[in-house]
Order: structure tokens, then sequence, then C-alpha cells
């Protein structure tokens, strides 16, 4: 079989090729080494949209007009690698009349003897299929940028093998080579461990009894590193409902998590603040108008009396509660003034040093106490807070061991600190007479509230000590028995 200009050979004298090549969307061309001379099938014409005439039936205007000038070279290689066997197929992209440029797979084979070399082609139209592949590997690619920028990766567990297969992404998030193979058991060691039982009872039921899971926990990485996973996982079951197959993803949620656990800090310490200005207000309310009360019947008694030892001695009440009332006002500025430095700037403060500088203010009590003071500051040396809130805090922390030291015992005074992850902790101690929890526990912090008879007893020192620290985000806790002294734990940020 030959192929002419026409295409007009038959098969059993019905059969046309044309009709066959027309048919599957099939064009072909020959090529004349020797002469240059083209011919283009009718079937060629037709798969681009032309009629003959339409345009030169020529190998220049083919390359020059037709053919898109990024598939030339391809084109090119495929015609000089033409005596390959078996035959070159390339994809290029042709002019069409209508359509403009459609992808077209191109044949290129020798044939024809030396006198007379020829090299016959083929073109197909595949372009709906190519774009179909180029829309599958569009979305390939953002599949897996997706899951990159997601930071998710997948991972399977075998029921019967009980093993675990993880994806590349999977072991990105667990900072571990992918040809290190990992058992249930070691999969589950790299989360933290108040978290391991959560994800094991997961995958236990998962295994058991085909429950999905979705959970979020604490995850130590290969090279140390704590960050936070969402773990979701869902059965694969056989005819028989059992699970044989589970399969999870892992998504690191690290930085959303953080961003949520400050969020929700900041509407705990927006709460605690609430609650603290409310009980601030009904303070206020109470003590002003108790002592405005007072003093507006002492002066109503004192202009209805006209006896001269009487009004003198309304007047010492008078005073008296003149004085209340100034000391009242200064420990509400002090309470106010805590909530207006809490834009202050933080600075980096060593303990010791600042610790010392309260001491030294308040040597002569020491020294009249004979008080033995500890501390120890190695395992924190330093933390970053307001410089006048510390120095406040533990004053009124060492003041009031002092003050209410046994007075059969030498003063024994404790002071350390300590690093737990981002947190800095501060312990406070003594060997006083300590505080009665059962009755007092819930009040320990009150404002006005003391638990000794002690002449000096305010009430004030630790409500506002508490104030400072929960204004920064902190926290204290005590811990205390009668005559067996009391302890402080303060989170400091």
């Amino acid at each position: 079989m030959s192929v002419t200009e026409g295409d007009k050979f038959s098969y059993d004298g019905d059969f046309h090729v044309t009709d066959l090549i027309n048919a599957i969307n099939t064009g072909i061309w020959e090529y004349n080494i020797i002469t240059k001379d083209v011919k283009w099938s009718s079937g060629f014409y037709s798969i681009l949209g032309y009629d003959p005439g339409d345009i030169p039936n020529t190998y220049d205007f083919f390359f020059e007009n037709l053919l898109y000038y990024e598939d030339k070279p391809v084109f090119q290689r495929s015609l000089n690698r033409h005596l390959s066997d078996p035959a070159e197929t390339v994809l290029i992209r042709l002019l069409t009349k209508r359509k403009g440029y459609r992808w077209f797979e191109s044949t290129v084979k020798k044939w024809g003897d030396k006198t007379e070399p020829k090299i016959t082609g083929s073109i197909v139209d595949v372009h709906d299929f190519k774009l179909l592949e180029l829309q599958a590997g569009r979305n390939d690619f953002l599949f897996k940028e997706t899951i990159k920028v997601a930071k998710v990766g997948g991972w399977e567990i075998d029921v019967k093998s009980r093993t675990i297969t993880l994806s590349r992404e999977a072991y990105d998030i667990f900072e571990l080579q992918d040809k290190v193979k990992l058992t249930i058991e070691e999969t589950i060691s790299f989360f933290e461990p108040q978290y391991r039982d959560a994800i094991s009872a997961a995958i236990d039921n998962i295994i058991q009894y085909s429950q999905p899971f979705d959970l979020e926990l604490l995850f130590r990485t290969a090279r140390n590193n704590q960050i936070w996973l969402r773990a979701r996982g869902i059965a694969v079951i056989d005819e028989y409902g059992q699970c044989v197959t589970a399969r999870c993803i892992f998504q690191n949620i690290d930085y959303i998590k953080k961003k949520e656990m400050d969020v929700q800090n900041a509407v705990n310490l927006l709460n605690d603040q609430n609650k603290r200005l409310q009980n601030f207000a009904y303070i206020v309310s109470h003590n002003l108008r108790s002592h405005t009360g007072n003093l507006q019947f002492m002066v109503n008694l004192h202009d209805q009396t006209d006896v001269a030892d009487d009004k003198k001695e309304i007047f010492a009440h008078i005073k008296s509660i003149s004085e209340s009332l100034k000391t009242t006002i200064d420990h509400l500025s002090e309470i106010v003034k805590i909530q207006t430095e809490i834009g202050k700037e933080r600075k980096r403060l060593d303990f010791e040093t600042t610790f010392k500088t309260v001491m030294s203010a308040l040597e002569s009590n020491i020294e009249s106490t004979h008080a033995k003071i500890e501390y120890d500051f190695s395992k924190a040396p330093e933390v970053n807070y307001i410089p006048a809130y510390l120095e406040s805090i533990l004053q009124n922390l060492l003041t009031n061991a002092l003050k209410y030291r046994d007075p059969a015992r030498t003063p024994v005074i404790k002071c350390s600190t300590e690093k737990d992850g981002n947190h800095v902790y501060l312990y406070f101690e003594d060997n006083g007479l300590g505080i009665d929890m059962e009755r007092y526990g819930d009040s320990v912090f009150g404002m006005y509230k003391t638990f000794h008879n002690h002449p000096e007893a305010k009430g004030i020192g630790l409500f506002i000590t508490r104030n400072q620290i929960e204004a920064l985000g902190g926290s204290i806790s005590v811990e205390s028995k009668v005559n067996d002294g009391t302890r402080f734990t303060i989170k400091l940020v």
C-alpha cells in the first residue's frame, strides 16, 4: 500500500482507507527527501479545519505557519531521527482554521528506497485528552501544594500486620528520614506522655470497632521540637464490616493552636480583670460609703452638741475616720495604679539583684526578728518583668513572712525560682504562724481579709500582690498549715 495525494486507495475494491483515516480523526503526510515535495491527505486538511487550496501545500508553510514555535525543535528532532525503529512519536501543537492551536500526536517513519527516500507521518488530534492530562497534572500539583501548605501527612495502619506506613509529608512532620520504619508503639511514643493514652485508645478503637477519631495532641519530633498535631482517622472495612486498614492524617496545627490558646488566655485574663474590677467597684462602694456615712454622722453629731468636751471627743472620732478614709483611698489608688502600669515596658531582671534590693529595704525588720533568709535562683536566674511589680511582689511576701512569724521559733524564709518550658515560677515559703486553709482558703487574697490578730494586719498586701501577678497573665496559689508555715507558688510568665 502506498499513499497518494488524494488518499484514493481501497481495500477489496470497496473500503476506502480515506474513510477509515477520517473516521479516526487522523491526517497523513508524505515528504520526499530528494525532491522536497510534500503531499497531504484530505484527512490532514480536514483535521486542521482547512479545505485543499486554503493553504499552500509546502514544508516551509507547515513549519513556519502551522507548527507552534515552541514545538519546532521537538518536531525537527523527530525528523532527524526518522531512521529509528519503532517510529518516532511526539506531541506538537498545530494552528487550526477555527479553533486556534490544538494538540496533535505526530508519528514519523521512513519508507521508500535509496533512489526515492521518503518520510511519512501522521497526526492525530489528542487535544481533549491532553487537556485532561494537563488538568489532572494541575490538580495533582494543587493537591500536593495544598498538602504542603496545610502541613498534612498521611499514615496508614495495616490491621493484620500491625505495621504503619507514613507519607513523605508525615515523615517531614516527624522530622525523620523516610527510610525509618515505625511500629504503632514507636509512633505513639512521639506524643507527649499526657496524650499517649488518648492516641493509643483511639487507635485501639478504630482497629477493634472501626470508630473514627479526631484529636488535638501535643507531639515531640525526632529533633525535640514540641508541636501541636491534629490526628484524624477513619476505618476501611471488609465485607464483614471489620476494619482491615486505618487511614489517618496528621496535620501540624501548632501555629493555629498557639494562636487559639493565646486568644483563650486573653479572654480568661479579660474575664479575670472584669471580676477584679467588679470586686474593686464593690469594695470602693462599700468602704467609701461606710467611711462617708460615719463621717457624716459624726459631723451632724458635732453640730448638734454644745458641750465642749463632747465636741472635742467627736472631733477626735472625725479625725480618726478621716485618716482611715485616706488610707482606704491610698489603697484603692494603689490598685488602680496596677492597671495603669500594665503597659509599662518589661525588662530583663536578675532575681538575686532584685531580692537583695528588697532585703536591704527591710534590713531593720530582718535584724530585729533575727530571721534566717535563704534564696536560690540558679534554676531560673532571670525573668522578663515590670521592675516595680517584681520588687513589690517580693517585698509584700517578705514583709508578710516577717510580720506573721511564729514567736516561738526563729523565722526561716526561703525563696527560689524554677523554669518549666516557657514559664518561670517563683517559690516563697516560711515557717511562720500559717493559715487555716479550711476556714480562710477562699479569701486568702481578698481585700481587707486578715487571719491573725496582728495589730499591723491590714489585709491589703496579698490582694495587691495577686492583682499585680494576674495583671501580667500569671497566677498565685498558696499552701499553708497552722503553726507549720506557708508556701506560695507564683507563675510569673
